[in-house]
C-alpha cells in the first residue's frame, strides 16, 4: 500500500500506527472527550478500536486518520473518512484528545480530510453524525458548509443513539471550501 500522509499548515494526517496508542488510549479513557461515540475505554478495547480504523485502510483503503500536531509530532485525535457497514452514507467524522480542542486543528483536519474523499477517494458526497446534544460538531458542522439533513439511524450496536445527519456534495464543497482557506 502506497504510504499516505497529508500535511497541512500545522499537522500531519496519516494512517495509525501503534506509537499513537499511549494518546489514543488517554483519549478513549476520557468521559467527556467520549461521550458522544460509545464513552469511555479499557486499553485494552482502544487496542481494538485502533486495529479496527487500521484493518479498514486495509481493507477499504479509507478510515480516519491519526492526526499529528506537526510541529511535537504528537498525537492530537482521528478524524477521517470512513464507511461503516451499515452507515446511512460516506463519512468524515472527527474526535480530538481533550488538549487539542479548542485550536481549530478539528476544522483544519476534516477539510484535509474531506478533500481527500472528495480528490482521491471519489466520492459524491460526505455525511456526518452527530448526536443531538454534541453542539461543538454541530458548530464544525456548519463551519465546513454541511448542512442538517435530519434525525437517521445507524446499524447495530449503535441503532438507538439519537443522531442527525449532516453533509454536503461534491458541489457544495466546490462553493464552500474557498472560505476555509488552508
Amino acid at each position: 500500500m502506497t504510504e499516505i500522509r497529508i500535511e497541512t499548515e500545522r499537522l500531519i494526517l496519516r494512517p495509525p500506527t501503534m506509537e499513537d496508542f499511549p494518546r489514543w488510549a488517554e483519549f478513549q479513557a476520557d468521559p467527556e472527550a467520549t461521550r458522544f461515540i460509545g464513552g469511555p475505554k479499557t486499553p485494552a478495547e482502544t487496542w481494538r478500536i485502533m486495529a479496527t480504523v487500521a484493518g479498514a485502510w486495509s481493507l477499504t483503503g479509507e478510515s480516519f486518520f491519526s492526526v499529528l500536531e506537526k510541529i511535537t509530532g504528537r498525537w492530537l485525535g482521528r478524524i477521517g473518512p470512513w464507511r461503516p457497514h451499515g452507515w446511512p452514507g460516506p463519512e468524515v467524522g472527527w474526535s480530538l484528545h481533550p488538549d487539542a480542542t479548542g485550536r481549530g486543528y478539528a476544522l483544519e483536519a476534516a477539510a484535509a480530510a474531506i478533500d481527500y474523499a472528495f480528490d482521491v477517494l471519489g466520492w459524491d458526497e460526505v455525511v456526518h453524525t452527530i448526536d443531538l446534544d454534541n453542539t461543538a460538531s454541530i458548530r464544525l458542522a456548519e463551519r465546513l458548509g454541511s448542512t442538517a439533513r435530519g434525525p437517521t439511524r445507524l446499524p447495530e450496536p449503535f441503532a438507538d443513539l439519537p443522531v442527525h445527519l449532516w453533509g454536503q456534495t461534491r458541489a457544495d464543497w466546490a462553493r464552500n471550501r474557498p472560505a476555509l482557506a488552508g
